[in-house]
């Protein structure tokens, strides 16, 4: 049932295959798997098939060692009437032991859509605690900005592009 889960963590180990020239773990793959615990929160949450509309405001903390125990926890934030804005928290550690610390962290948006590809509604979300009203507010902080980033993005563009 659509709004039956609000948050999801998804854990498994980073694997040889996921390092980069420097011997971490790969930003693109820490991205992939930010949009994968995004795109399974937004679909438990709603319900439906839901795509990524904006991914931002990426932070690497810290990097990810091959054999770490990574945990990518996602939580709705916010509701539009198709959108959903979730918190995304990475952490890791070694499995040998149970502490974590938090490698990455970022905003996504997903969009739920129907068969036809177009956006459909979405089940409000309606904080209740102290920390969820202000992860909502931050939300809508964010979202106000990056309208006034993209305004200011397309006037300069329109004067350099023809």
């Amino acid at each position: 049932m659509a709004g039956k889960e609000r948050d999801i963590t998804l854990r498994f180990l980073a694997e040889p295959a996921d390092v980069n020239f420097g011997g971490k773990v790969h930003g693109g793959a820490v991205m992939k798997w930010i949009d994968l615990a995004a795109y399974a929160c937004a679909a438990a949450w709603s319900g439906k098939y839901c795509i990524t509309a904006y991914a931002g405001g990426i932070r690497f903390v810290k990097p990810i060692l091959v054999g770490n125990i990574v945990e990518i926890s996602a939580k709705v934030i916010y509701t539009g009437r198709t959108s959903m804005h979730l918190g995304i928290d990475v952490k890791a550690g070694d499995p040998k032991n149970s502490e974590r610390h938090l490698t990455t962290h970022c905003i996504v948006i997903m969009v739920a859509v129907d068969d036809a590809g177009q956006p459909t509604e979405v089940p409000e979300w309606v904080p209740v605690t102290e920390a969820d009203k202000m992860m909502r507010d931050s939300a809508i902080k964010l979202m106000e900005m990056r309208k006034k980033i993209g305004a200011e993005m397309e006037a300069h563009l329109s004067h350099i592009v023809p």
